[in-house]
C-alpha cells in the first residue's frame, strides 16, 4: 500500500511516521526541506521538496498509485484545493484532509471529502470539560 502524505509538519510527520511503522510505502511532500528534519532519521519513506499544486512533484511521488493521501499543510484552502485534485484528477481511492475551521469542515464533508477538523473537536472537548464541571459542582 502507498501513501502520500502532504505537510510535514508535526501532524504529517507523526502520519507518515505511523504509516510507515505499519508497512506502507510512504511518500512526503513539503515545500519546506527543512519540514522533513521532523521525521525519524531512519525513516524509510520518500520526501519532496516542492509545492502540492505541482503536478510533476506529486507524479514524482507516486500519486498515480496511491492507494491513500493524507492532505495536513498549515492552510485549510491549500488543504482542500490539493484534496480536492488528489481525489477527482488523480483518484486517490481515499483522501483525508484536515480543515481547521469547523463550518469549512462542515461544508466539505457535505460535498463528499473526508474531513478531519481537530478545532472541532477541541470546542467539543474542551466545552465538554467546563460543563461536566459546572454539572458536578451544582448537581
Amino acid at each position: 500500500m502507498h501513501a502520500l502524505v502532504i505537510g510535514c509538519g508535526r501532524v504529517g510527520s507523526a502520519v507518515a511516521q505511523r504509516l510507515a511503522a505499519e508497512g506502507w510505502s510512504v511518500a512526503v511532500v513539503d515545500e519546506a526541506a527543512e519540514a522533513f528534519g521532523r521525521l525519524d532519521e531512519g525513516f524509510p519513506g520518500q520526501t519532496f521538496q516542492g509545492h502540492a499544486l505541482d503536478q510533476d512533484v506529486m507524479r514524482a511521488a507516486g500519486v498515480e498509485a496511491a492507494d491513500a493521501c493524507v492532505v495536513a499543510t498549515n492552510g485549510d484552502n491549500t488543504n482542500l484545493l490539493v484534496a480536492q485534485i488528489v481525489d477527482r484528477k488523480f483518484g486517490v481511492p481515499y483522501v483525508v484532509v484536515r480543515v481547521l475551521d469547523p463550518v469549512r469542515a462542515a461544508f466539505y464533508t457535505s460535498l463528499g471529502l473526508n474531513v478531519v477538523c481537530p478545532t472541532a473537536g477541541a470546542i467539543d472537548s474542551l466545552a465538554g470539560a467546563v460543563l461536566a464541571r459546572s454539572e458536578a459542582v451544582s448537581g
